[in-house]
């Protein structure tokens, strides 16, 4: 099981919010660059960054963190928000990003998605962020009007190998990880599945762990590894265990 840790870079900074909400958010580190090497340092085995002004003005702001945090580390890194062209993918892609993360797109524009996955394959992945079972898009601030199984299903028709699902609830909140939900994507879609909300203890890893076989591939950790809540050394050690 794969343990992505979080960077979420916000006016060039990296952040944490609570509950997807920009008015709840800690500042962690003026620097993305050092986080992404530290956490190298741990044993991270690849890195989730997230540019949270992108996600919200529907185009890439932060591409001087980006470019840094690819030029500090050596593992690959996938990364989301704001990526809503295939321009802007290819753009990605060509900076050095190994995987592209579409959010709103897979609902607003599902045929994009489809041309997409044509064309890269799986360095495409959906991110499914959702608060009761309802998807959430724009920065987690509007409603996609659908069921988050639904939108599984009809991204693995388009050809989606990989899911990162995000119950917005959990996220930010070291409350524990929604591993039921998580688990019905990837049995409802048939495909792989990184969870994403909510990881704080080990005790969130071991049931993320009782259904890896139904196809939970790994797990991004944020908040918690930043307070200091969970060690991430541990926190790969615990995910690699049999």
């Amino acid at each position: 099981m794969i343990v992505f840790p979080a960077i979420d870079i916000k006016g060039g900074k990296c952040v944490r919010l609570t509950q997807g909400r920009f008015d709840r958010q800690t500042v962690f580190s003026d620097n993305p660059f050092e986080m992404a090497e530290r956490w190298q340092s741990e044993g991270a085995e690849y890195l989730h960054l997230v540019d949270l002004d992108g996600a919200l003005a529907g185009e890439s702001k932060n591409l001087g963190a980006i470019r840094q945090i690819l030029g500090a580390v050596s593992i690959p890194a996938q990364l989301g928000g704001g990526i809503r062209t295939l321009e802007s993918i290819e753009k990605m892609l060509d900076m050095g990003i190994k995987r592209v993360i579409l959010g709103s797109v897979a609902v607003k524009q599902p045929e994009l998605v489809k041309r997409a996955v044509k064309k890269y394959g799986d360095k495409i992945i959906v991110g499914i962020d959702a608060k009761d079972g309802q998807v959430a898009v724009d920065g987690w601030g509007v409603s996609g009007n659908m069921l988050a199984g639904e939108l599984a299903r009809r991204m693995v028709d388009v050809g989606v190998e990989r899911i990162i699902f995000t119950d917005i609830a959990r996220d930010g909140k070291l409350g524990g990880v929604n591993a039921e939900a998580t688990a019905d994507i990837a049995k409802a879609s048939g495909v792989k599945v990184i969870a994403s909300g909510g990881v704080t203890s080990h005790e969130d890893i071991y049931e993320l762990k009782k259904h890896e076989k139904d196809g939970i591939e790994g797990f991004i950790v944020g908040k918690a590894i930043y307070t200091g809540a969970l060690d991430l050394a541990a926190a790969i050690k615990a995910a690699k265990e049999a």
